[in-house]
């Protein structure tokens, strides 16, 4: 897979990485490169379209033009049944806020049940957490010492009582991940909904809402490879019910209720054209024959993204192995199918921070602290002020990338 993954070819379509050379990109949990041409979507927008949406001339209706075509492409990425199902925001985070808020005001005293793990990013907790003065009660599905969160382990949380499960797709501090359409399924069967965080997910494997069968999706485009914003996916039908904010001239009825306020169009264009670049790399990795149309180019990509990136994982765990790092969640090279190459470690007793400051100097852009999720490194027995070392590739990082990381970390563990 190494041979046969165009990595080379790939990293020629991000800019940045030769820019920061020799710098070397192991962040990208909180934050992917983009390629060229999502630079050019967003610098072409702001050139020629930077106007509001809605007007009668030209240029406004290029923007509306614009907007939609982003909605038919990130409907198509994450294999929607309708465009208008997917709405435009700022980020993730206001997005889980707005429907919890919504979902919030919709508890009957019956059935006002939650479910949320110990695993997730804060946004997926604290945002339903806020719901207990509306009369929310909480039940906590737990991760094992593994890292993982089990599907077993949620059925005795569930009851008629359940409106939401929230949970991740895959963890953005350890990297594993969670089936996602057993989750849905055990929802469903006692009535409740599903909502997902699927902000980590979007670089490192195919998204589909159908084959789940979620409820809901959160993700932002910026680790995906475009700009900063974000998005909310839903069931139409349960985007219709919500109650939601909206200024009396506002449509009552998805994307426009739930798209409040102006958003960034270019950045729209940049996720719209994020789409684009996976489809050109499944396009170019097409065997002959198969079909060729935009969602089997997709699915083509994230395919072979998911089999490289498993190589990046085998040889990002054998290097921590060989400094005897604690590694938290899946650290048996085996096993690399049920993670993304994201890691979170600790070397002994060396802060994370100090780590982090010899690994800069020696060109690597790594990550320290809490992650975002204090549940999670109270769970990992961590300090929050101390928590962890997170190294996050993607699919532009190689395996001599890797390598020379395990150099600059075994010269850490001399020195520090």
């Amino acid at each position: 897979m190494t041979v046969q993954f165009p990595v080379d070819a790939i990293r020629s379509q991000f800019p940045a990485l030769k820019r920061a050379a020799p710098f070397v990109y192991f962040d990208n949990a909180a934050g992917a490169q983009s390629p060229q041409n999502v630079l050019d979507a967003v610098s072409g927008h702001l050139l020629d379209f930077n106007v509001q949406r809605g007007g009668r001339y030209a240029k406004s209706r290029q923007v509306d033009r614009v907007v939609a075509t982003a909605r038919e492409k990130v409907a198509t990425w994450i294999n929607a049944r309708d465009p208008s199902e997917v709405c435009f925001g700022m980020n993730a985070t206001s997005f889980i806020r707005l429907v919890s808020v919504a979902i919030g005001q919709t508890l009957d005293g019956e059935r006002n049940q939650f479910v949320i793990t110990d695993l997730d990013h804060d946004a997926n907790v604290a945002t339903w957490l806020a719901l207990e003065r509306m009369g929310a009660t909480f039940a906590w599905w737990r991760m094992r010492d593994d890292g993982k969160l089990y599907a077993e382990d949620l059925l005795p949380l569930l009851s008629s009582r359940t409106r939401v499960v929230a949970c991740t797709a895959v963890s953005h501090a350890l990297g594993s991940l969670v089936d996602i359409a057993a989750v849905a399924k055990m929802a469903h069967d006692v009535g409740a909904e599903m909502f997902l965080d699927c902000v980590h997910y979007g670089p490192h494997a195919l998204i589909d809402v159908q084959a789940w069968d979620c409820d809901y999706l959160v993700c932002s485009g910026y680790k995906a490879f475009s700009p900063h914003m974000g998005f909310l996916w839903g069931k139409r039908d349960k985007l219709i019910a919500l109650p939601t904010f909206r200024e009396d001239f506002i449509p009552n009825e998805p994307p426009y209720k739930l798209e409040v306020g102006t958003f960034i169009y270019e950045n729209v264009a940049g996720m719209s054209a994020a789409v684009d670049y996976f489809e050109a790399l499944g396009r170019d990795l097409s065997p002959p024959g198969a079909p060729q149309t935009p969602r089997v180019h997709i699915e083509t990509a994230m395919g072979a993204i998911q089999a490289y990136e498993q190589v990046l994982s085998r040889e990002l765990l054998a290097t921590l192995a060989a400094v005897g790092a604690t590694v938290y969640g899946v650290s048996d090279p085996k096993m690399v199918a049920e993670r993304v190459p994201t890691v979170c470690f600790n070397l002994g007793d060396r802060h994370p921070a100090a780590v982090v400051e010899r690994a800069a100097e020696a060109d690597f852009g790594i990550r320290d602290g809490h992650m975002y999720a204090p549940r999670l490194m109270a769970r990992l027995g961590l300090n929050m002020d101390r928590g962890a070392l997170r190294v996050s590739l993607v699919h532009y990082n190689t395996v001599e990338e890797v390598r020379r990381w395990g150099g600059v970390l075994k010269q850490v563990c001399k020195d520090l």
